[in-house]
């Protein structure tokens, strides 16, 4: 199932790609809103359609509406603010924290034991941010800083770990015997819902409406609909019933580089040496992590 692990993150990638490209043609919180609950709406249908829709029980809602929060609501929200300021693949870049931030959260949820070779491979992951810094261009320093970070930059890690909680929210259900499909179904029509409902209440250009071409618009919003919420999305919850999430995140890395091509290609982004850098560093700090853990 390797191949299928390099598709996904090539996948991925594009979506970096396409979302910065579709953020010329619409509001960015009406966009993303818009995707995620035309998505779910079509994987619920195809579940009637099938008969394969499942209730949810009592007691596993709550786990539903944490997934909508933190996979849907908050990471997409403050990813799509944070990529309109910097570029998609120095985005996708910062994405690259993944696996850190979930063996931290791994160590604070279920107390798993670091070893000194592990710290030190978090430690080496978290170095990788400083290569980063150094391509904060003005338009992100004149939106805000907070110590050496943009605020651009500050978002994306908060989307970064709310992705992250989210996943490990997806696994808790698709254990408890909910398919993925299901899962994201219910979580992107909620949380799509829940972003429509932001874009109009901070006063996104609703009035004069929020699309400024309706033919780019739609054949973008399809594309990265159908990548995004229909094929990865999904694709990644049945990769999870045999890889954990570490390894998964692991595997991530594979996504900058993809990204770093579709952006040179569709976006002309100057990829400078910072990029290769950050993405060497932080490799290095997950194999002494991975490796660790494998032992």
């Amino acid at each position: 199932k390797m191949h299928l692990i390099i598709i996904l993150y090539s996948l991925f990638a594009s979506i970096f790609t396409l979302q910065k490209e579709t953020l010329k043609y619409a509001e960015p919180l009406f966009l993303i809103g818009i995707r995620m609950t035309i998505s779910g709406f079509i994987l619920i249908l195809h579940e009637i359609t099938n008969k394969n829709l499942i209730k949810i029980k009592l007691k596993h809602i709550p786990l539903f509406i944490i997934l909508s929060l933190l996979n849907i609501y908050l990471t997409n929200i403050l990813e799509i603010w944070g990529m309109s300021y910097i570029t998609s693949s120095k985005t996708c870049l910062i994405y690259s924290l993944s696996p850190f931030i979930t063996a931290i959260f791994s160590y604070l949820t279920i107390k798993e034991k670091l070893s000194i070779k592990k710290k030190i491979g978090l430690i080496i992951g978290f170095i990788g941010l400083i290569p980063i810094i150094y391509t904060q261009s003005q338009e992100e320093i004149n939106i805000g800083k907070f110590f050496i970070l943009t605020l651009p930059e500050i978002s994306i890690i908060g989307a970064v770990i709310c992705n992250t909680l989210g996943w490990i929210t997806l696994k808790k259900i698709i254990i408890k015997n909910y398919s993925p499909i299901i899962a994201n179904g219910y979580s992107m029509l909620l949380g799509g819902t829940l972003i429509l409902i932001h874009s109009y209440t901070f006063k996104e250009m609703w009035i004069n409406f929020p699309i400024y071409n309706i033919n780019i618009f739609i054949f973008y919003n399809i594309l990265t609909g159908i990548i995004s919420n229909i094929i990865c999305y999904n694709l990644f919850g049945h990769l999870l019933k045999k890889y954990t999430v570490t390894f998964m995140s692991f595997a991530g890395l594979m996504t900058p580089i993809f990204a770093s091509c579709f952006g040179i290609i569709f976006h002309n982004e100057i990829i400078t040496w910072h990029f290769y850098a950050s993405n060497i560093i932080f490799t290095i700090g997950l194999i002494i992590y991975h490796n660790e853990e494998l032992k």
